[in-house]
């Protein structure tokens, strides 16, 4: 950044007048990425997501490609990487569905190096984008468990999910960089923010094992609906907060499997 630190305060000034928070911070991040400075101000001022401007993303201590078009994985949702890796064996199989760059599953990848993962998304652009972030895993474009081969059946032992749950009437209060610019597939959760979730218990218990996990992350005012739709499908249901987010957990016991 020395060569270009007399760029800094304008850099700032620039940001901070089109409501960036953290200015100082994003300057910094943009003047060190050494590209052209003008137009990655003038792309983060249009209110482009700052990862994507810069092209990458901090997430569960790993930097992961994120491009333009492809929801930008939160922080809250390294919460559902710890409770599924805290969950895996080393050798073990794990589903991410819903998958966008494939931050979850890099996340099993590095710290279980034995776990065979397979990420799944509906939209081609994130798969292309988690193909980057996964390159000795499985990404397969569909929707939800769809594209996965049969023969995973009964022997997955974590799904994990980031699946939009704002409600619609809801997502207009999102910050503008989210509502204007992430695709609205991965922010609308149907009318009360879970649709995606009732389908993926519904199917969950025929592709876990037994004692194996489905993780979804909601909202802590969902977890009621969430434990009926789990409860529902067979699962035993429990839930894990911190101060940032909520994760429904589904656990299959023995004896419970759902239709092929």
């Amino acid at each position: 950044m020395t060569e270009i630190a007399p760029q800094y305060p304008d850099t700032v000034a620039a940001l901070r007048a089109a409501g960036c928070v953290y200015a100082e911070d994003e300057a910094r991040l943009i003047l060190d990425d050494g590209r052209g400075v003008d137009e990655l101000v003038a792309r983060r001022v249009l209110g482009e997501p700052l990862e994507w401007v810069l092209g990458w993303v901090e997430f569960g201590g790993l930097r992961l490609v994120v491009r333009p078009g492809v929801f930008v994985p939160r922080r809250r949702t390294e919460l559902v990487a710890d409770l599924a890796v805290a969950h895996l064996p080393e050798d073990s199989t794990a589903v991410d569905l819903c998958c966008g760059s494939g931050a979850l599953g890099a996340v099993l990848r590095s710290r279980r190096a034995h776990c065979d993962v397979y990420s799944v998304d509906i939209d081609p652009v994130a798969v292309a984008c988690a193909r980057e972030n996964l390159p000795d895993a499985t990404v397969l474009c569909g929707d939800l468990f769809a594209p996965l081969p049969g023969s995973l059946r009964g022997s997955v032992d974590a799904i994990v999910a980031n699946t939009p749950y704002v409600p619609s009437d809801q997502v207009r209060l999102l910050p503008p960089e989210a509502r204007e610019h992430e695709p609205l597939h991965t922010l609308d959760g149907g009318p009360d923010g879970l649709a995606l979730l009732r389908r993926i218990s519904a199917e969950a218990p025929g592709w876990l094992r037994t004692g194996g996990r489905l993780l979804i992350e909601i909202s802590e005012g969902q977890w009621d609906t969430a434990r009926t739709a789990y409860e529902a499908a067979g699962l035993n249901a429990s839930c894990q907060a911190d101060e940032d987010t909520c994760v429904a957990i589904g656990e299959l016991p023995a004896g419970v499997r759902s239709a092929p």
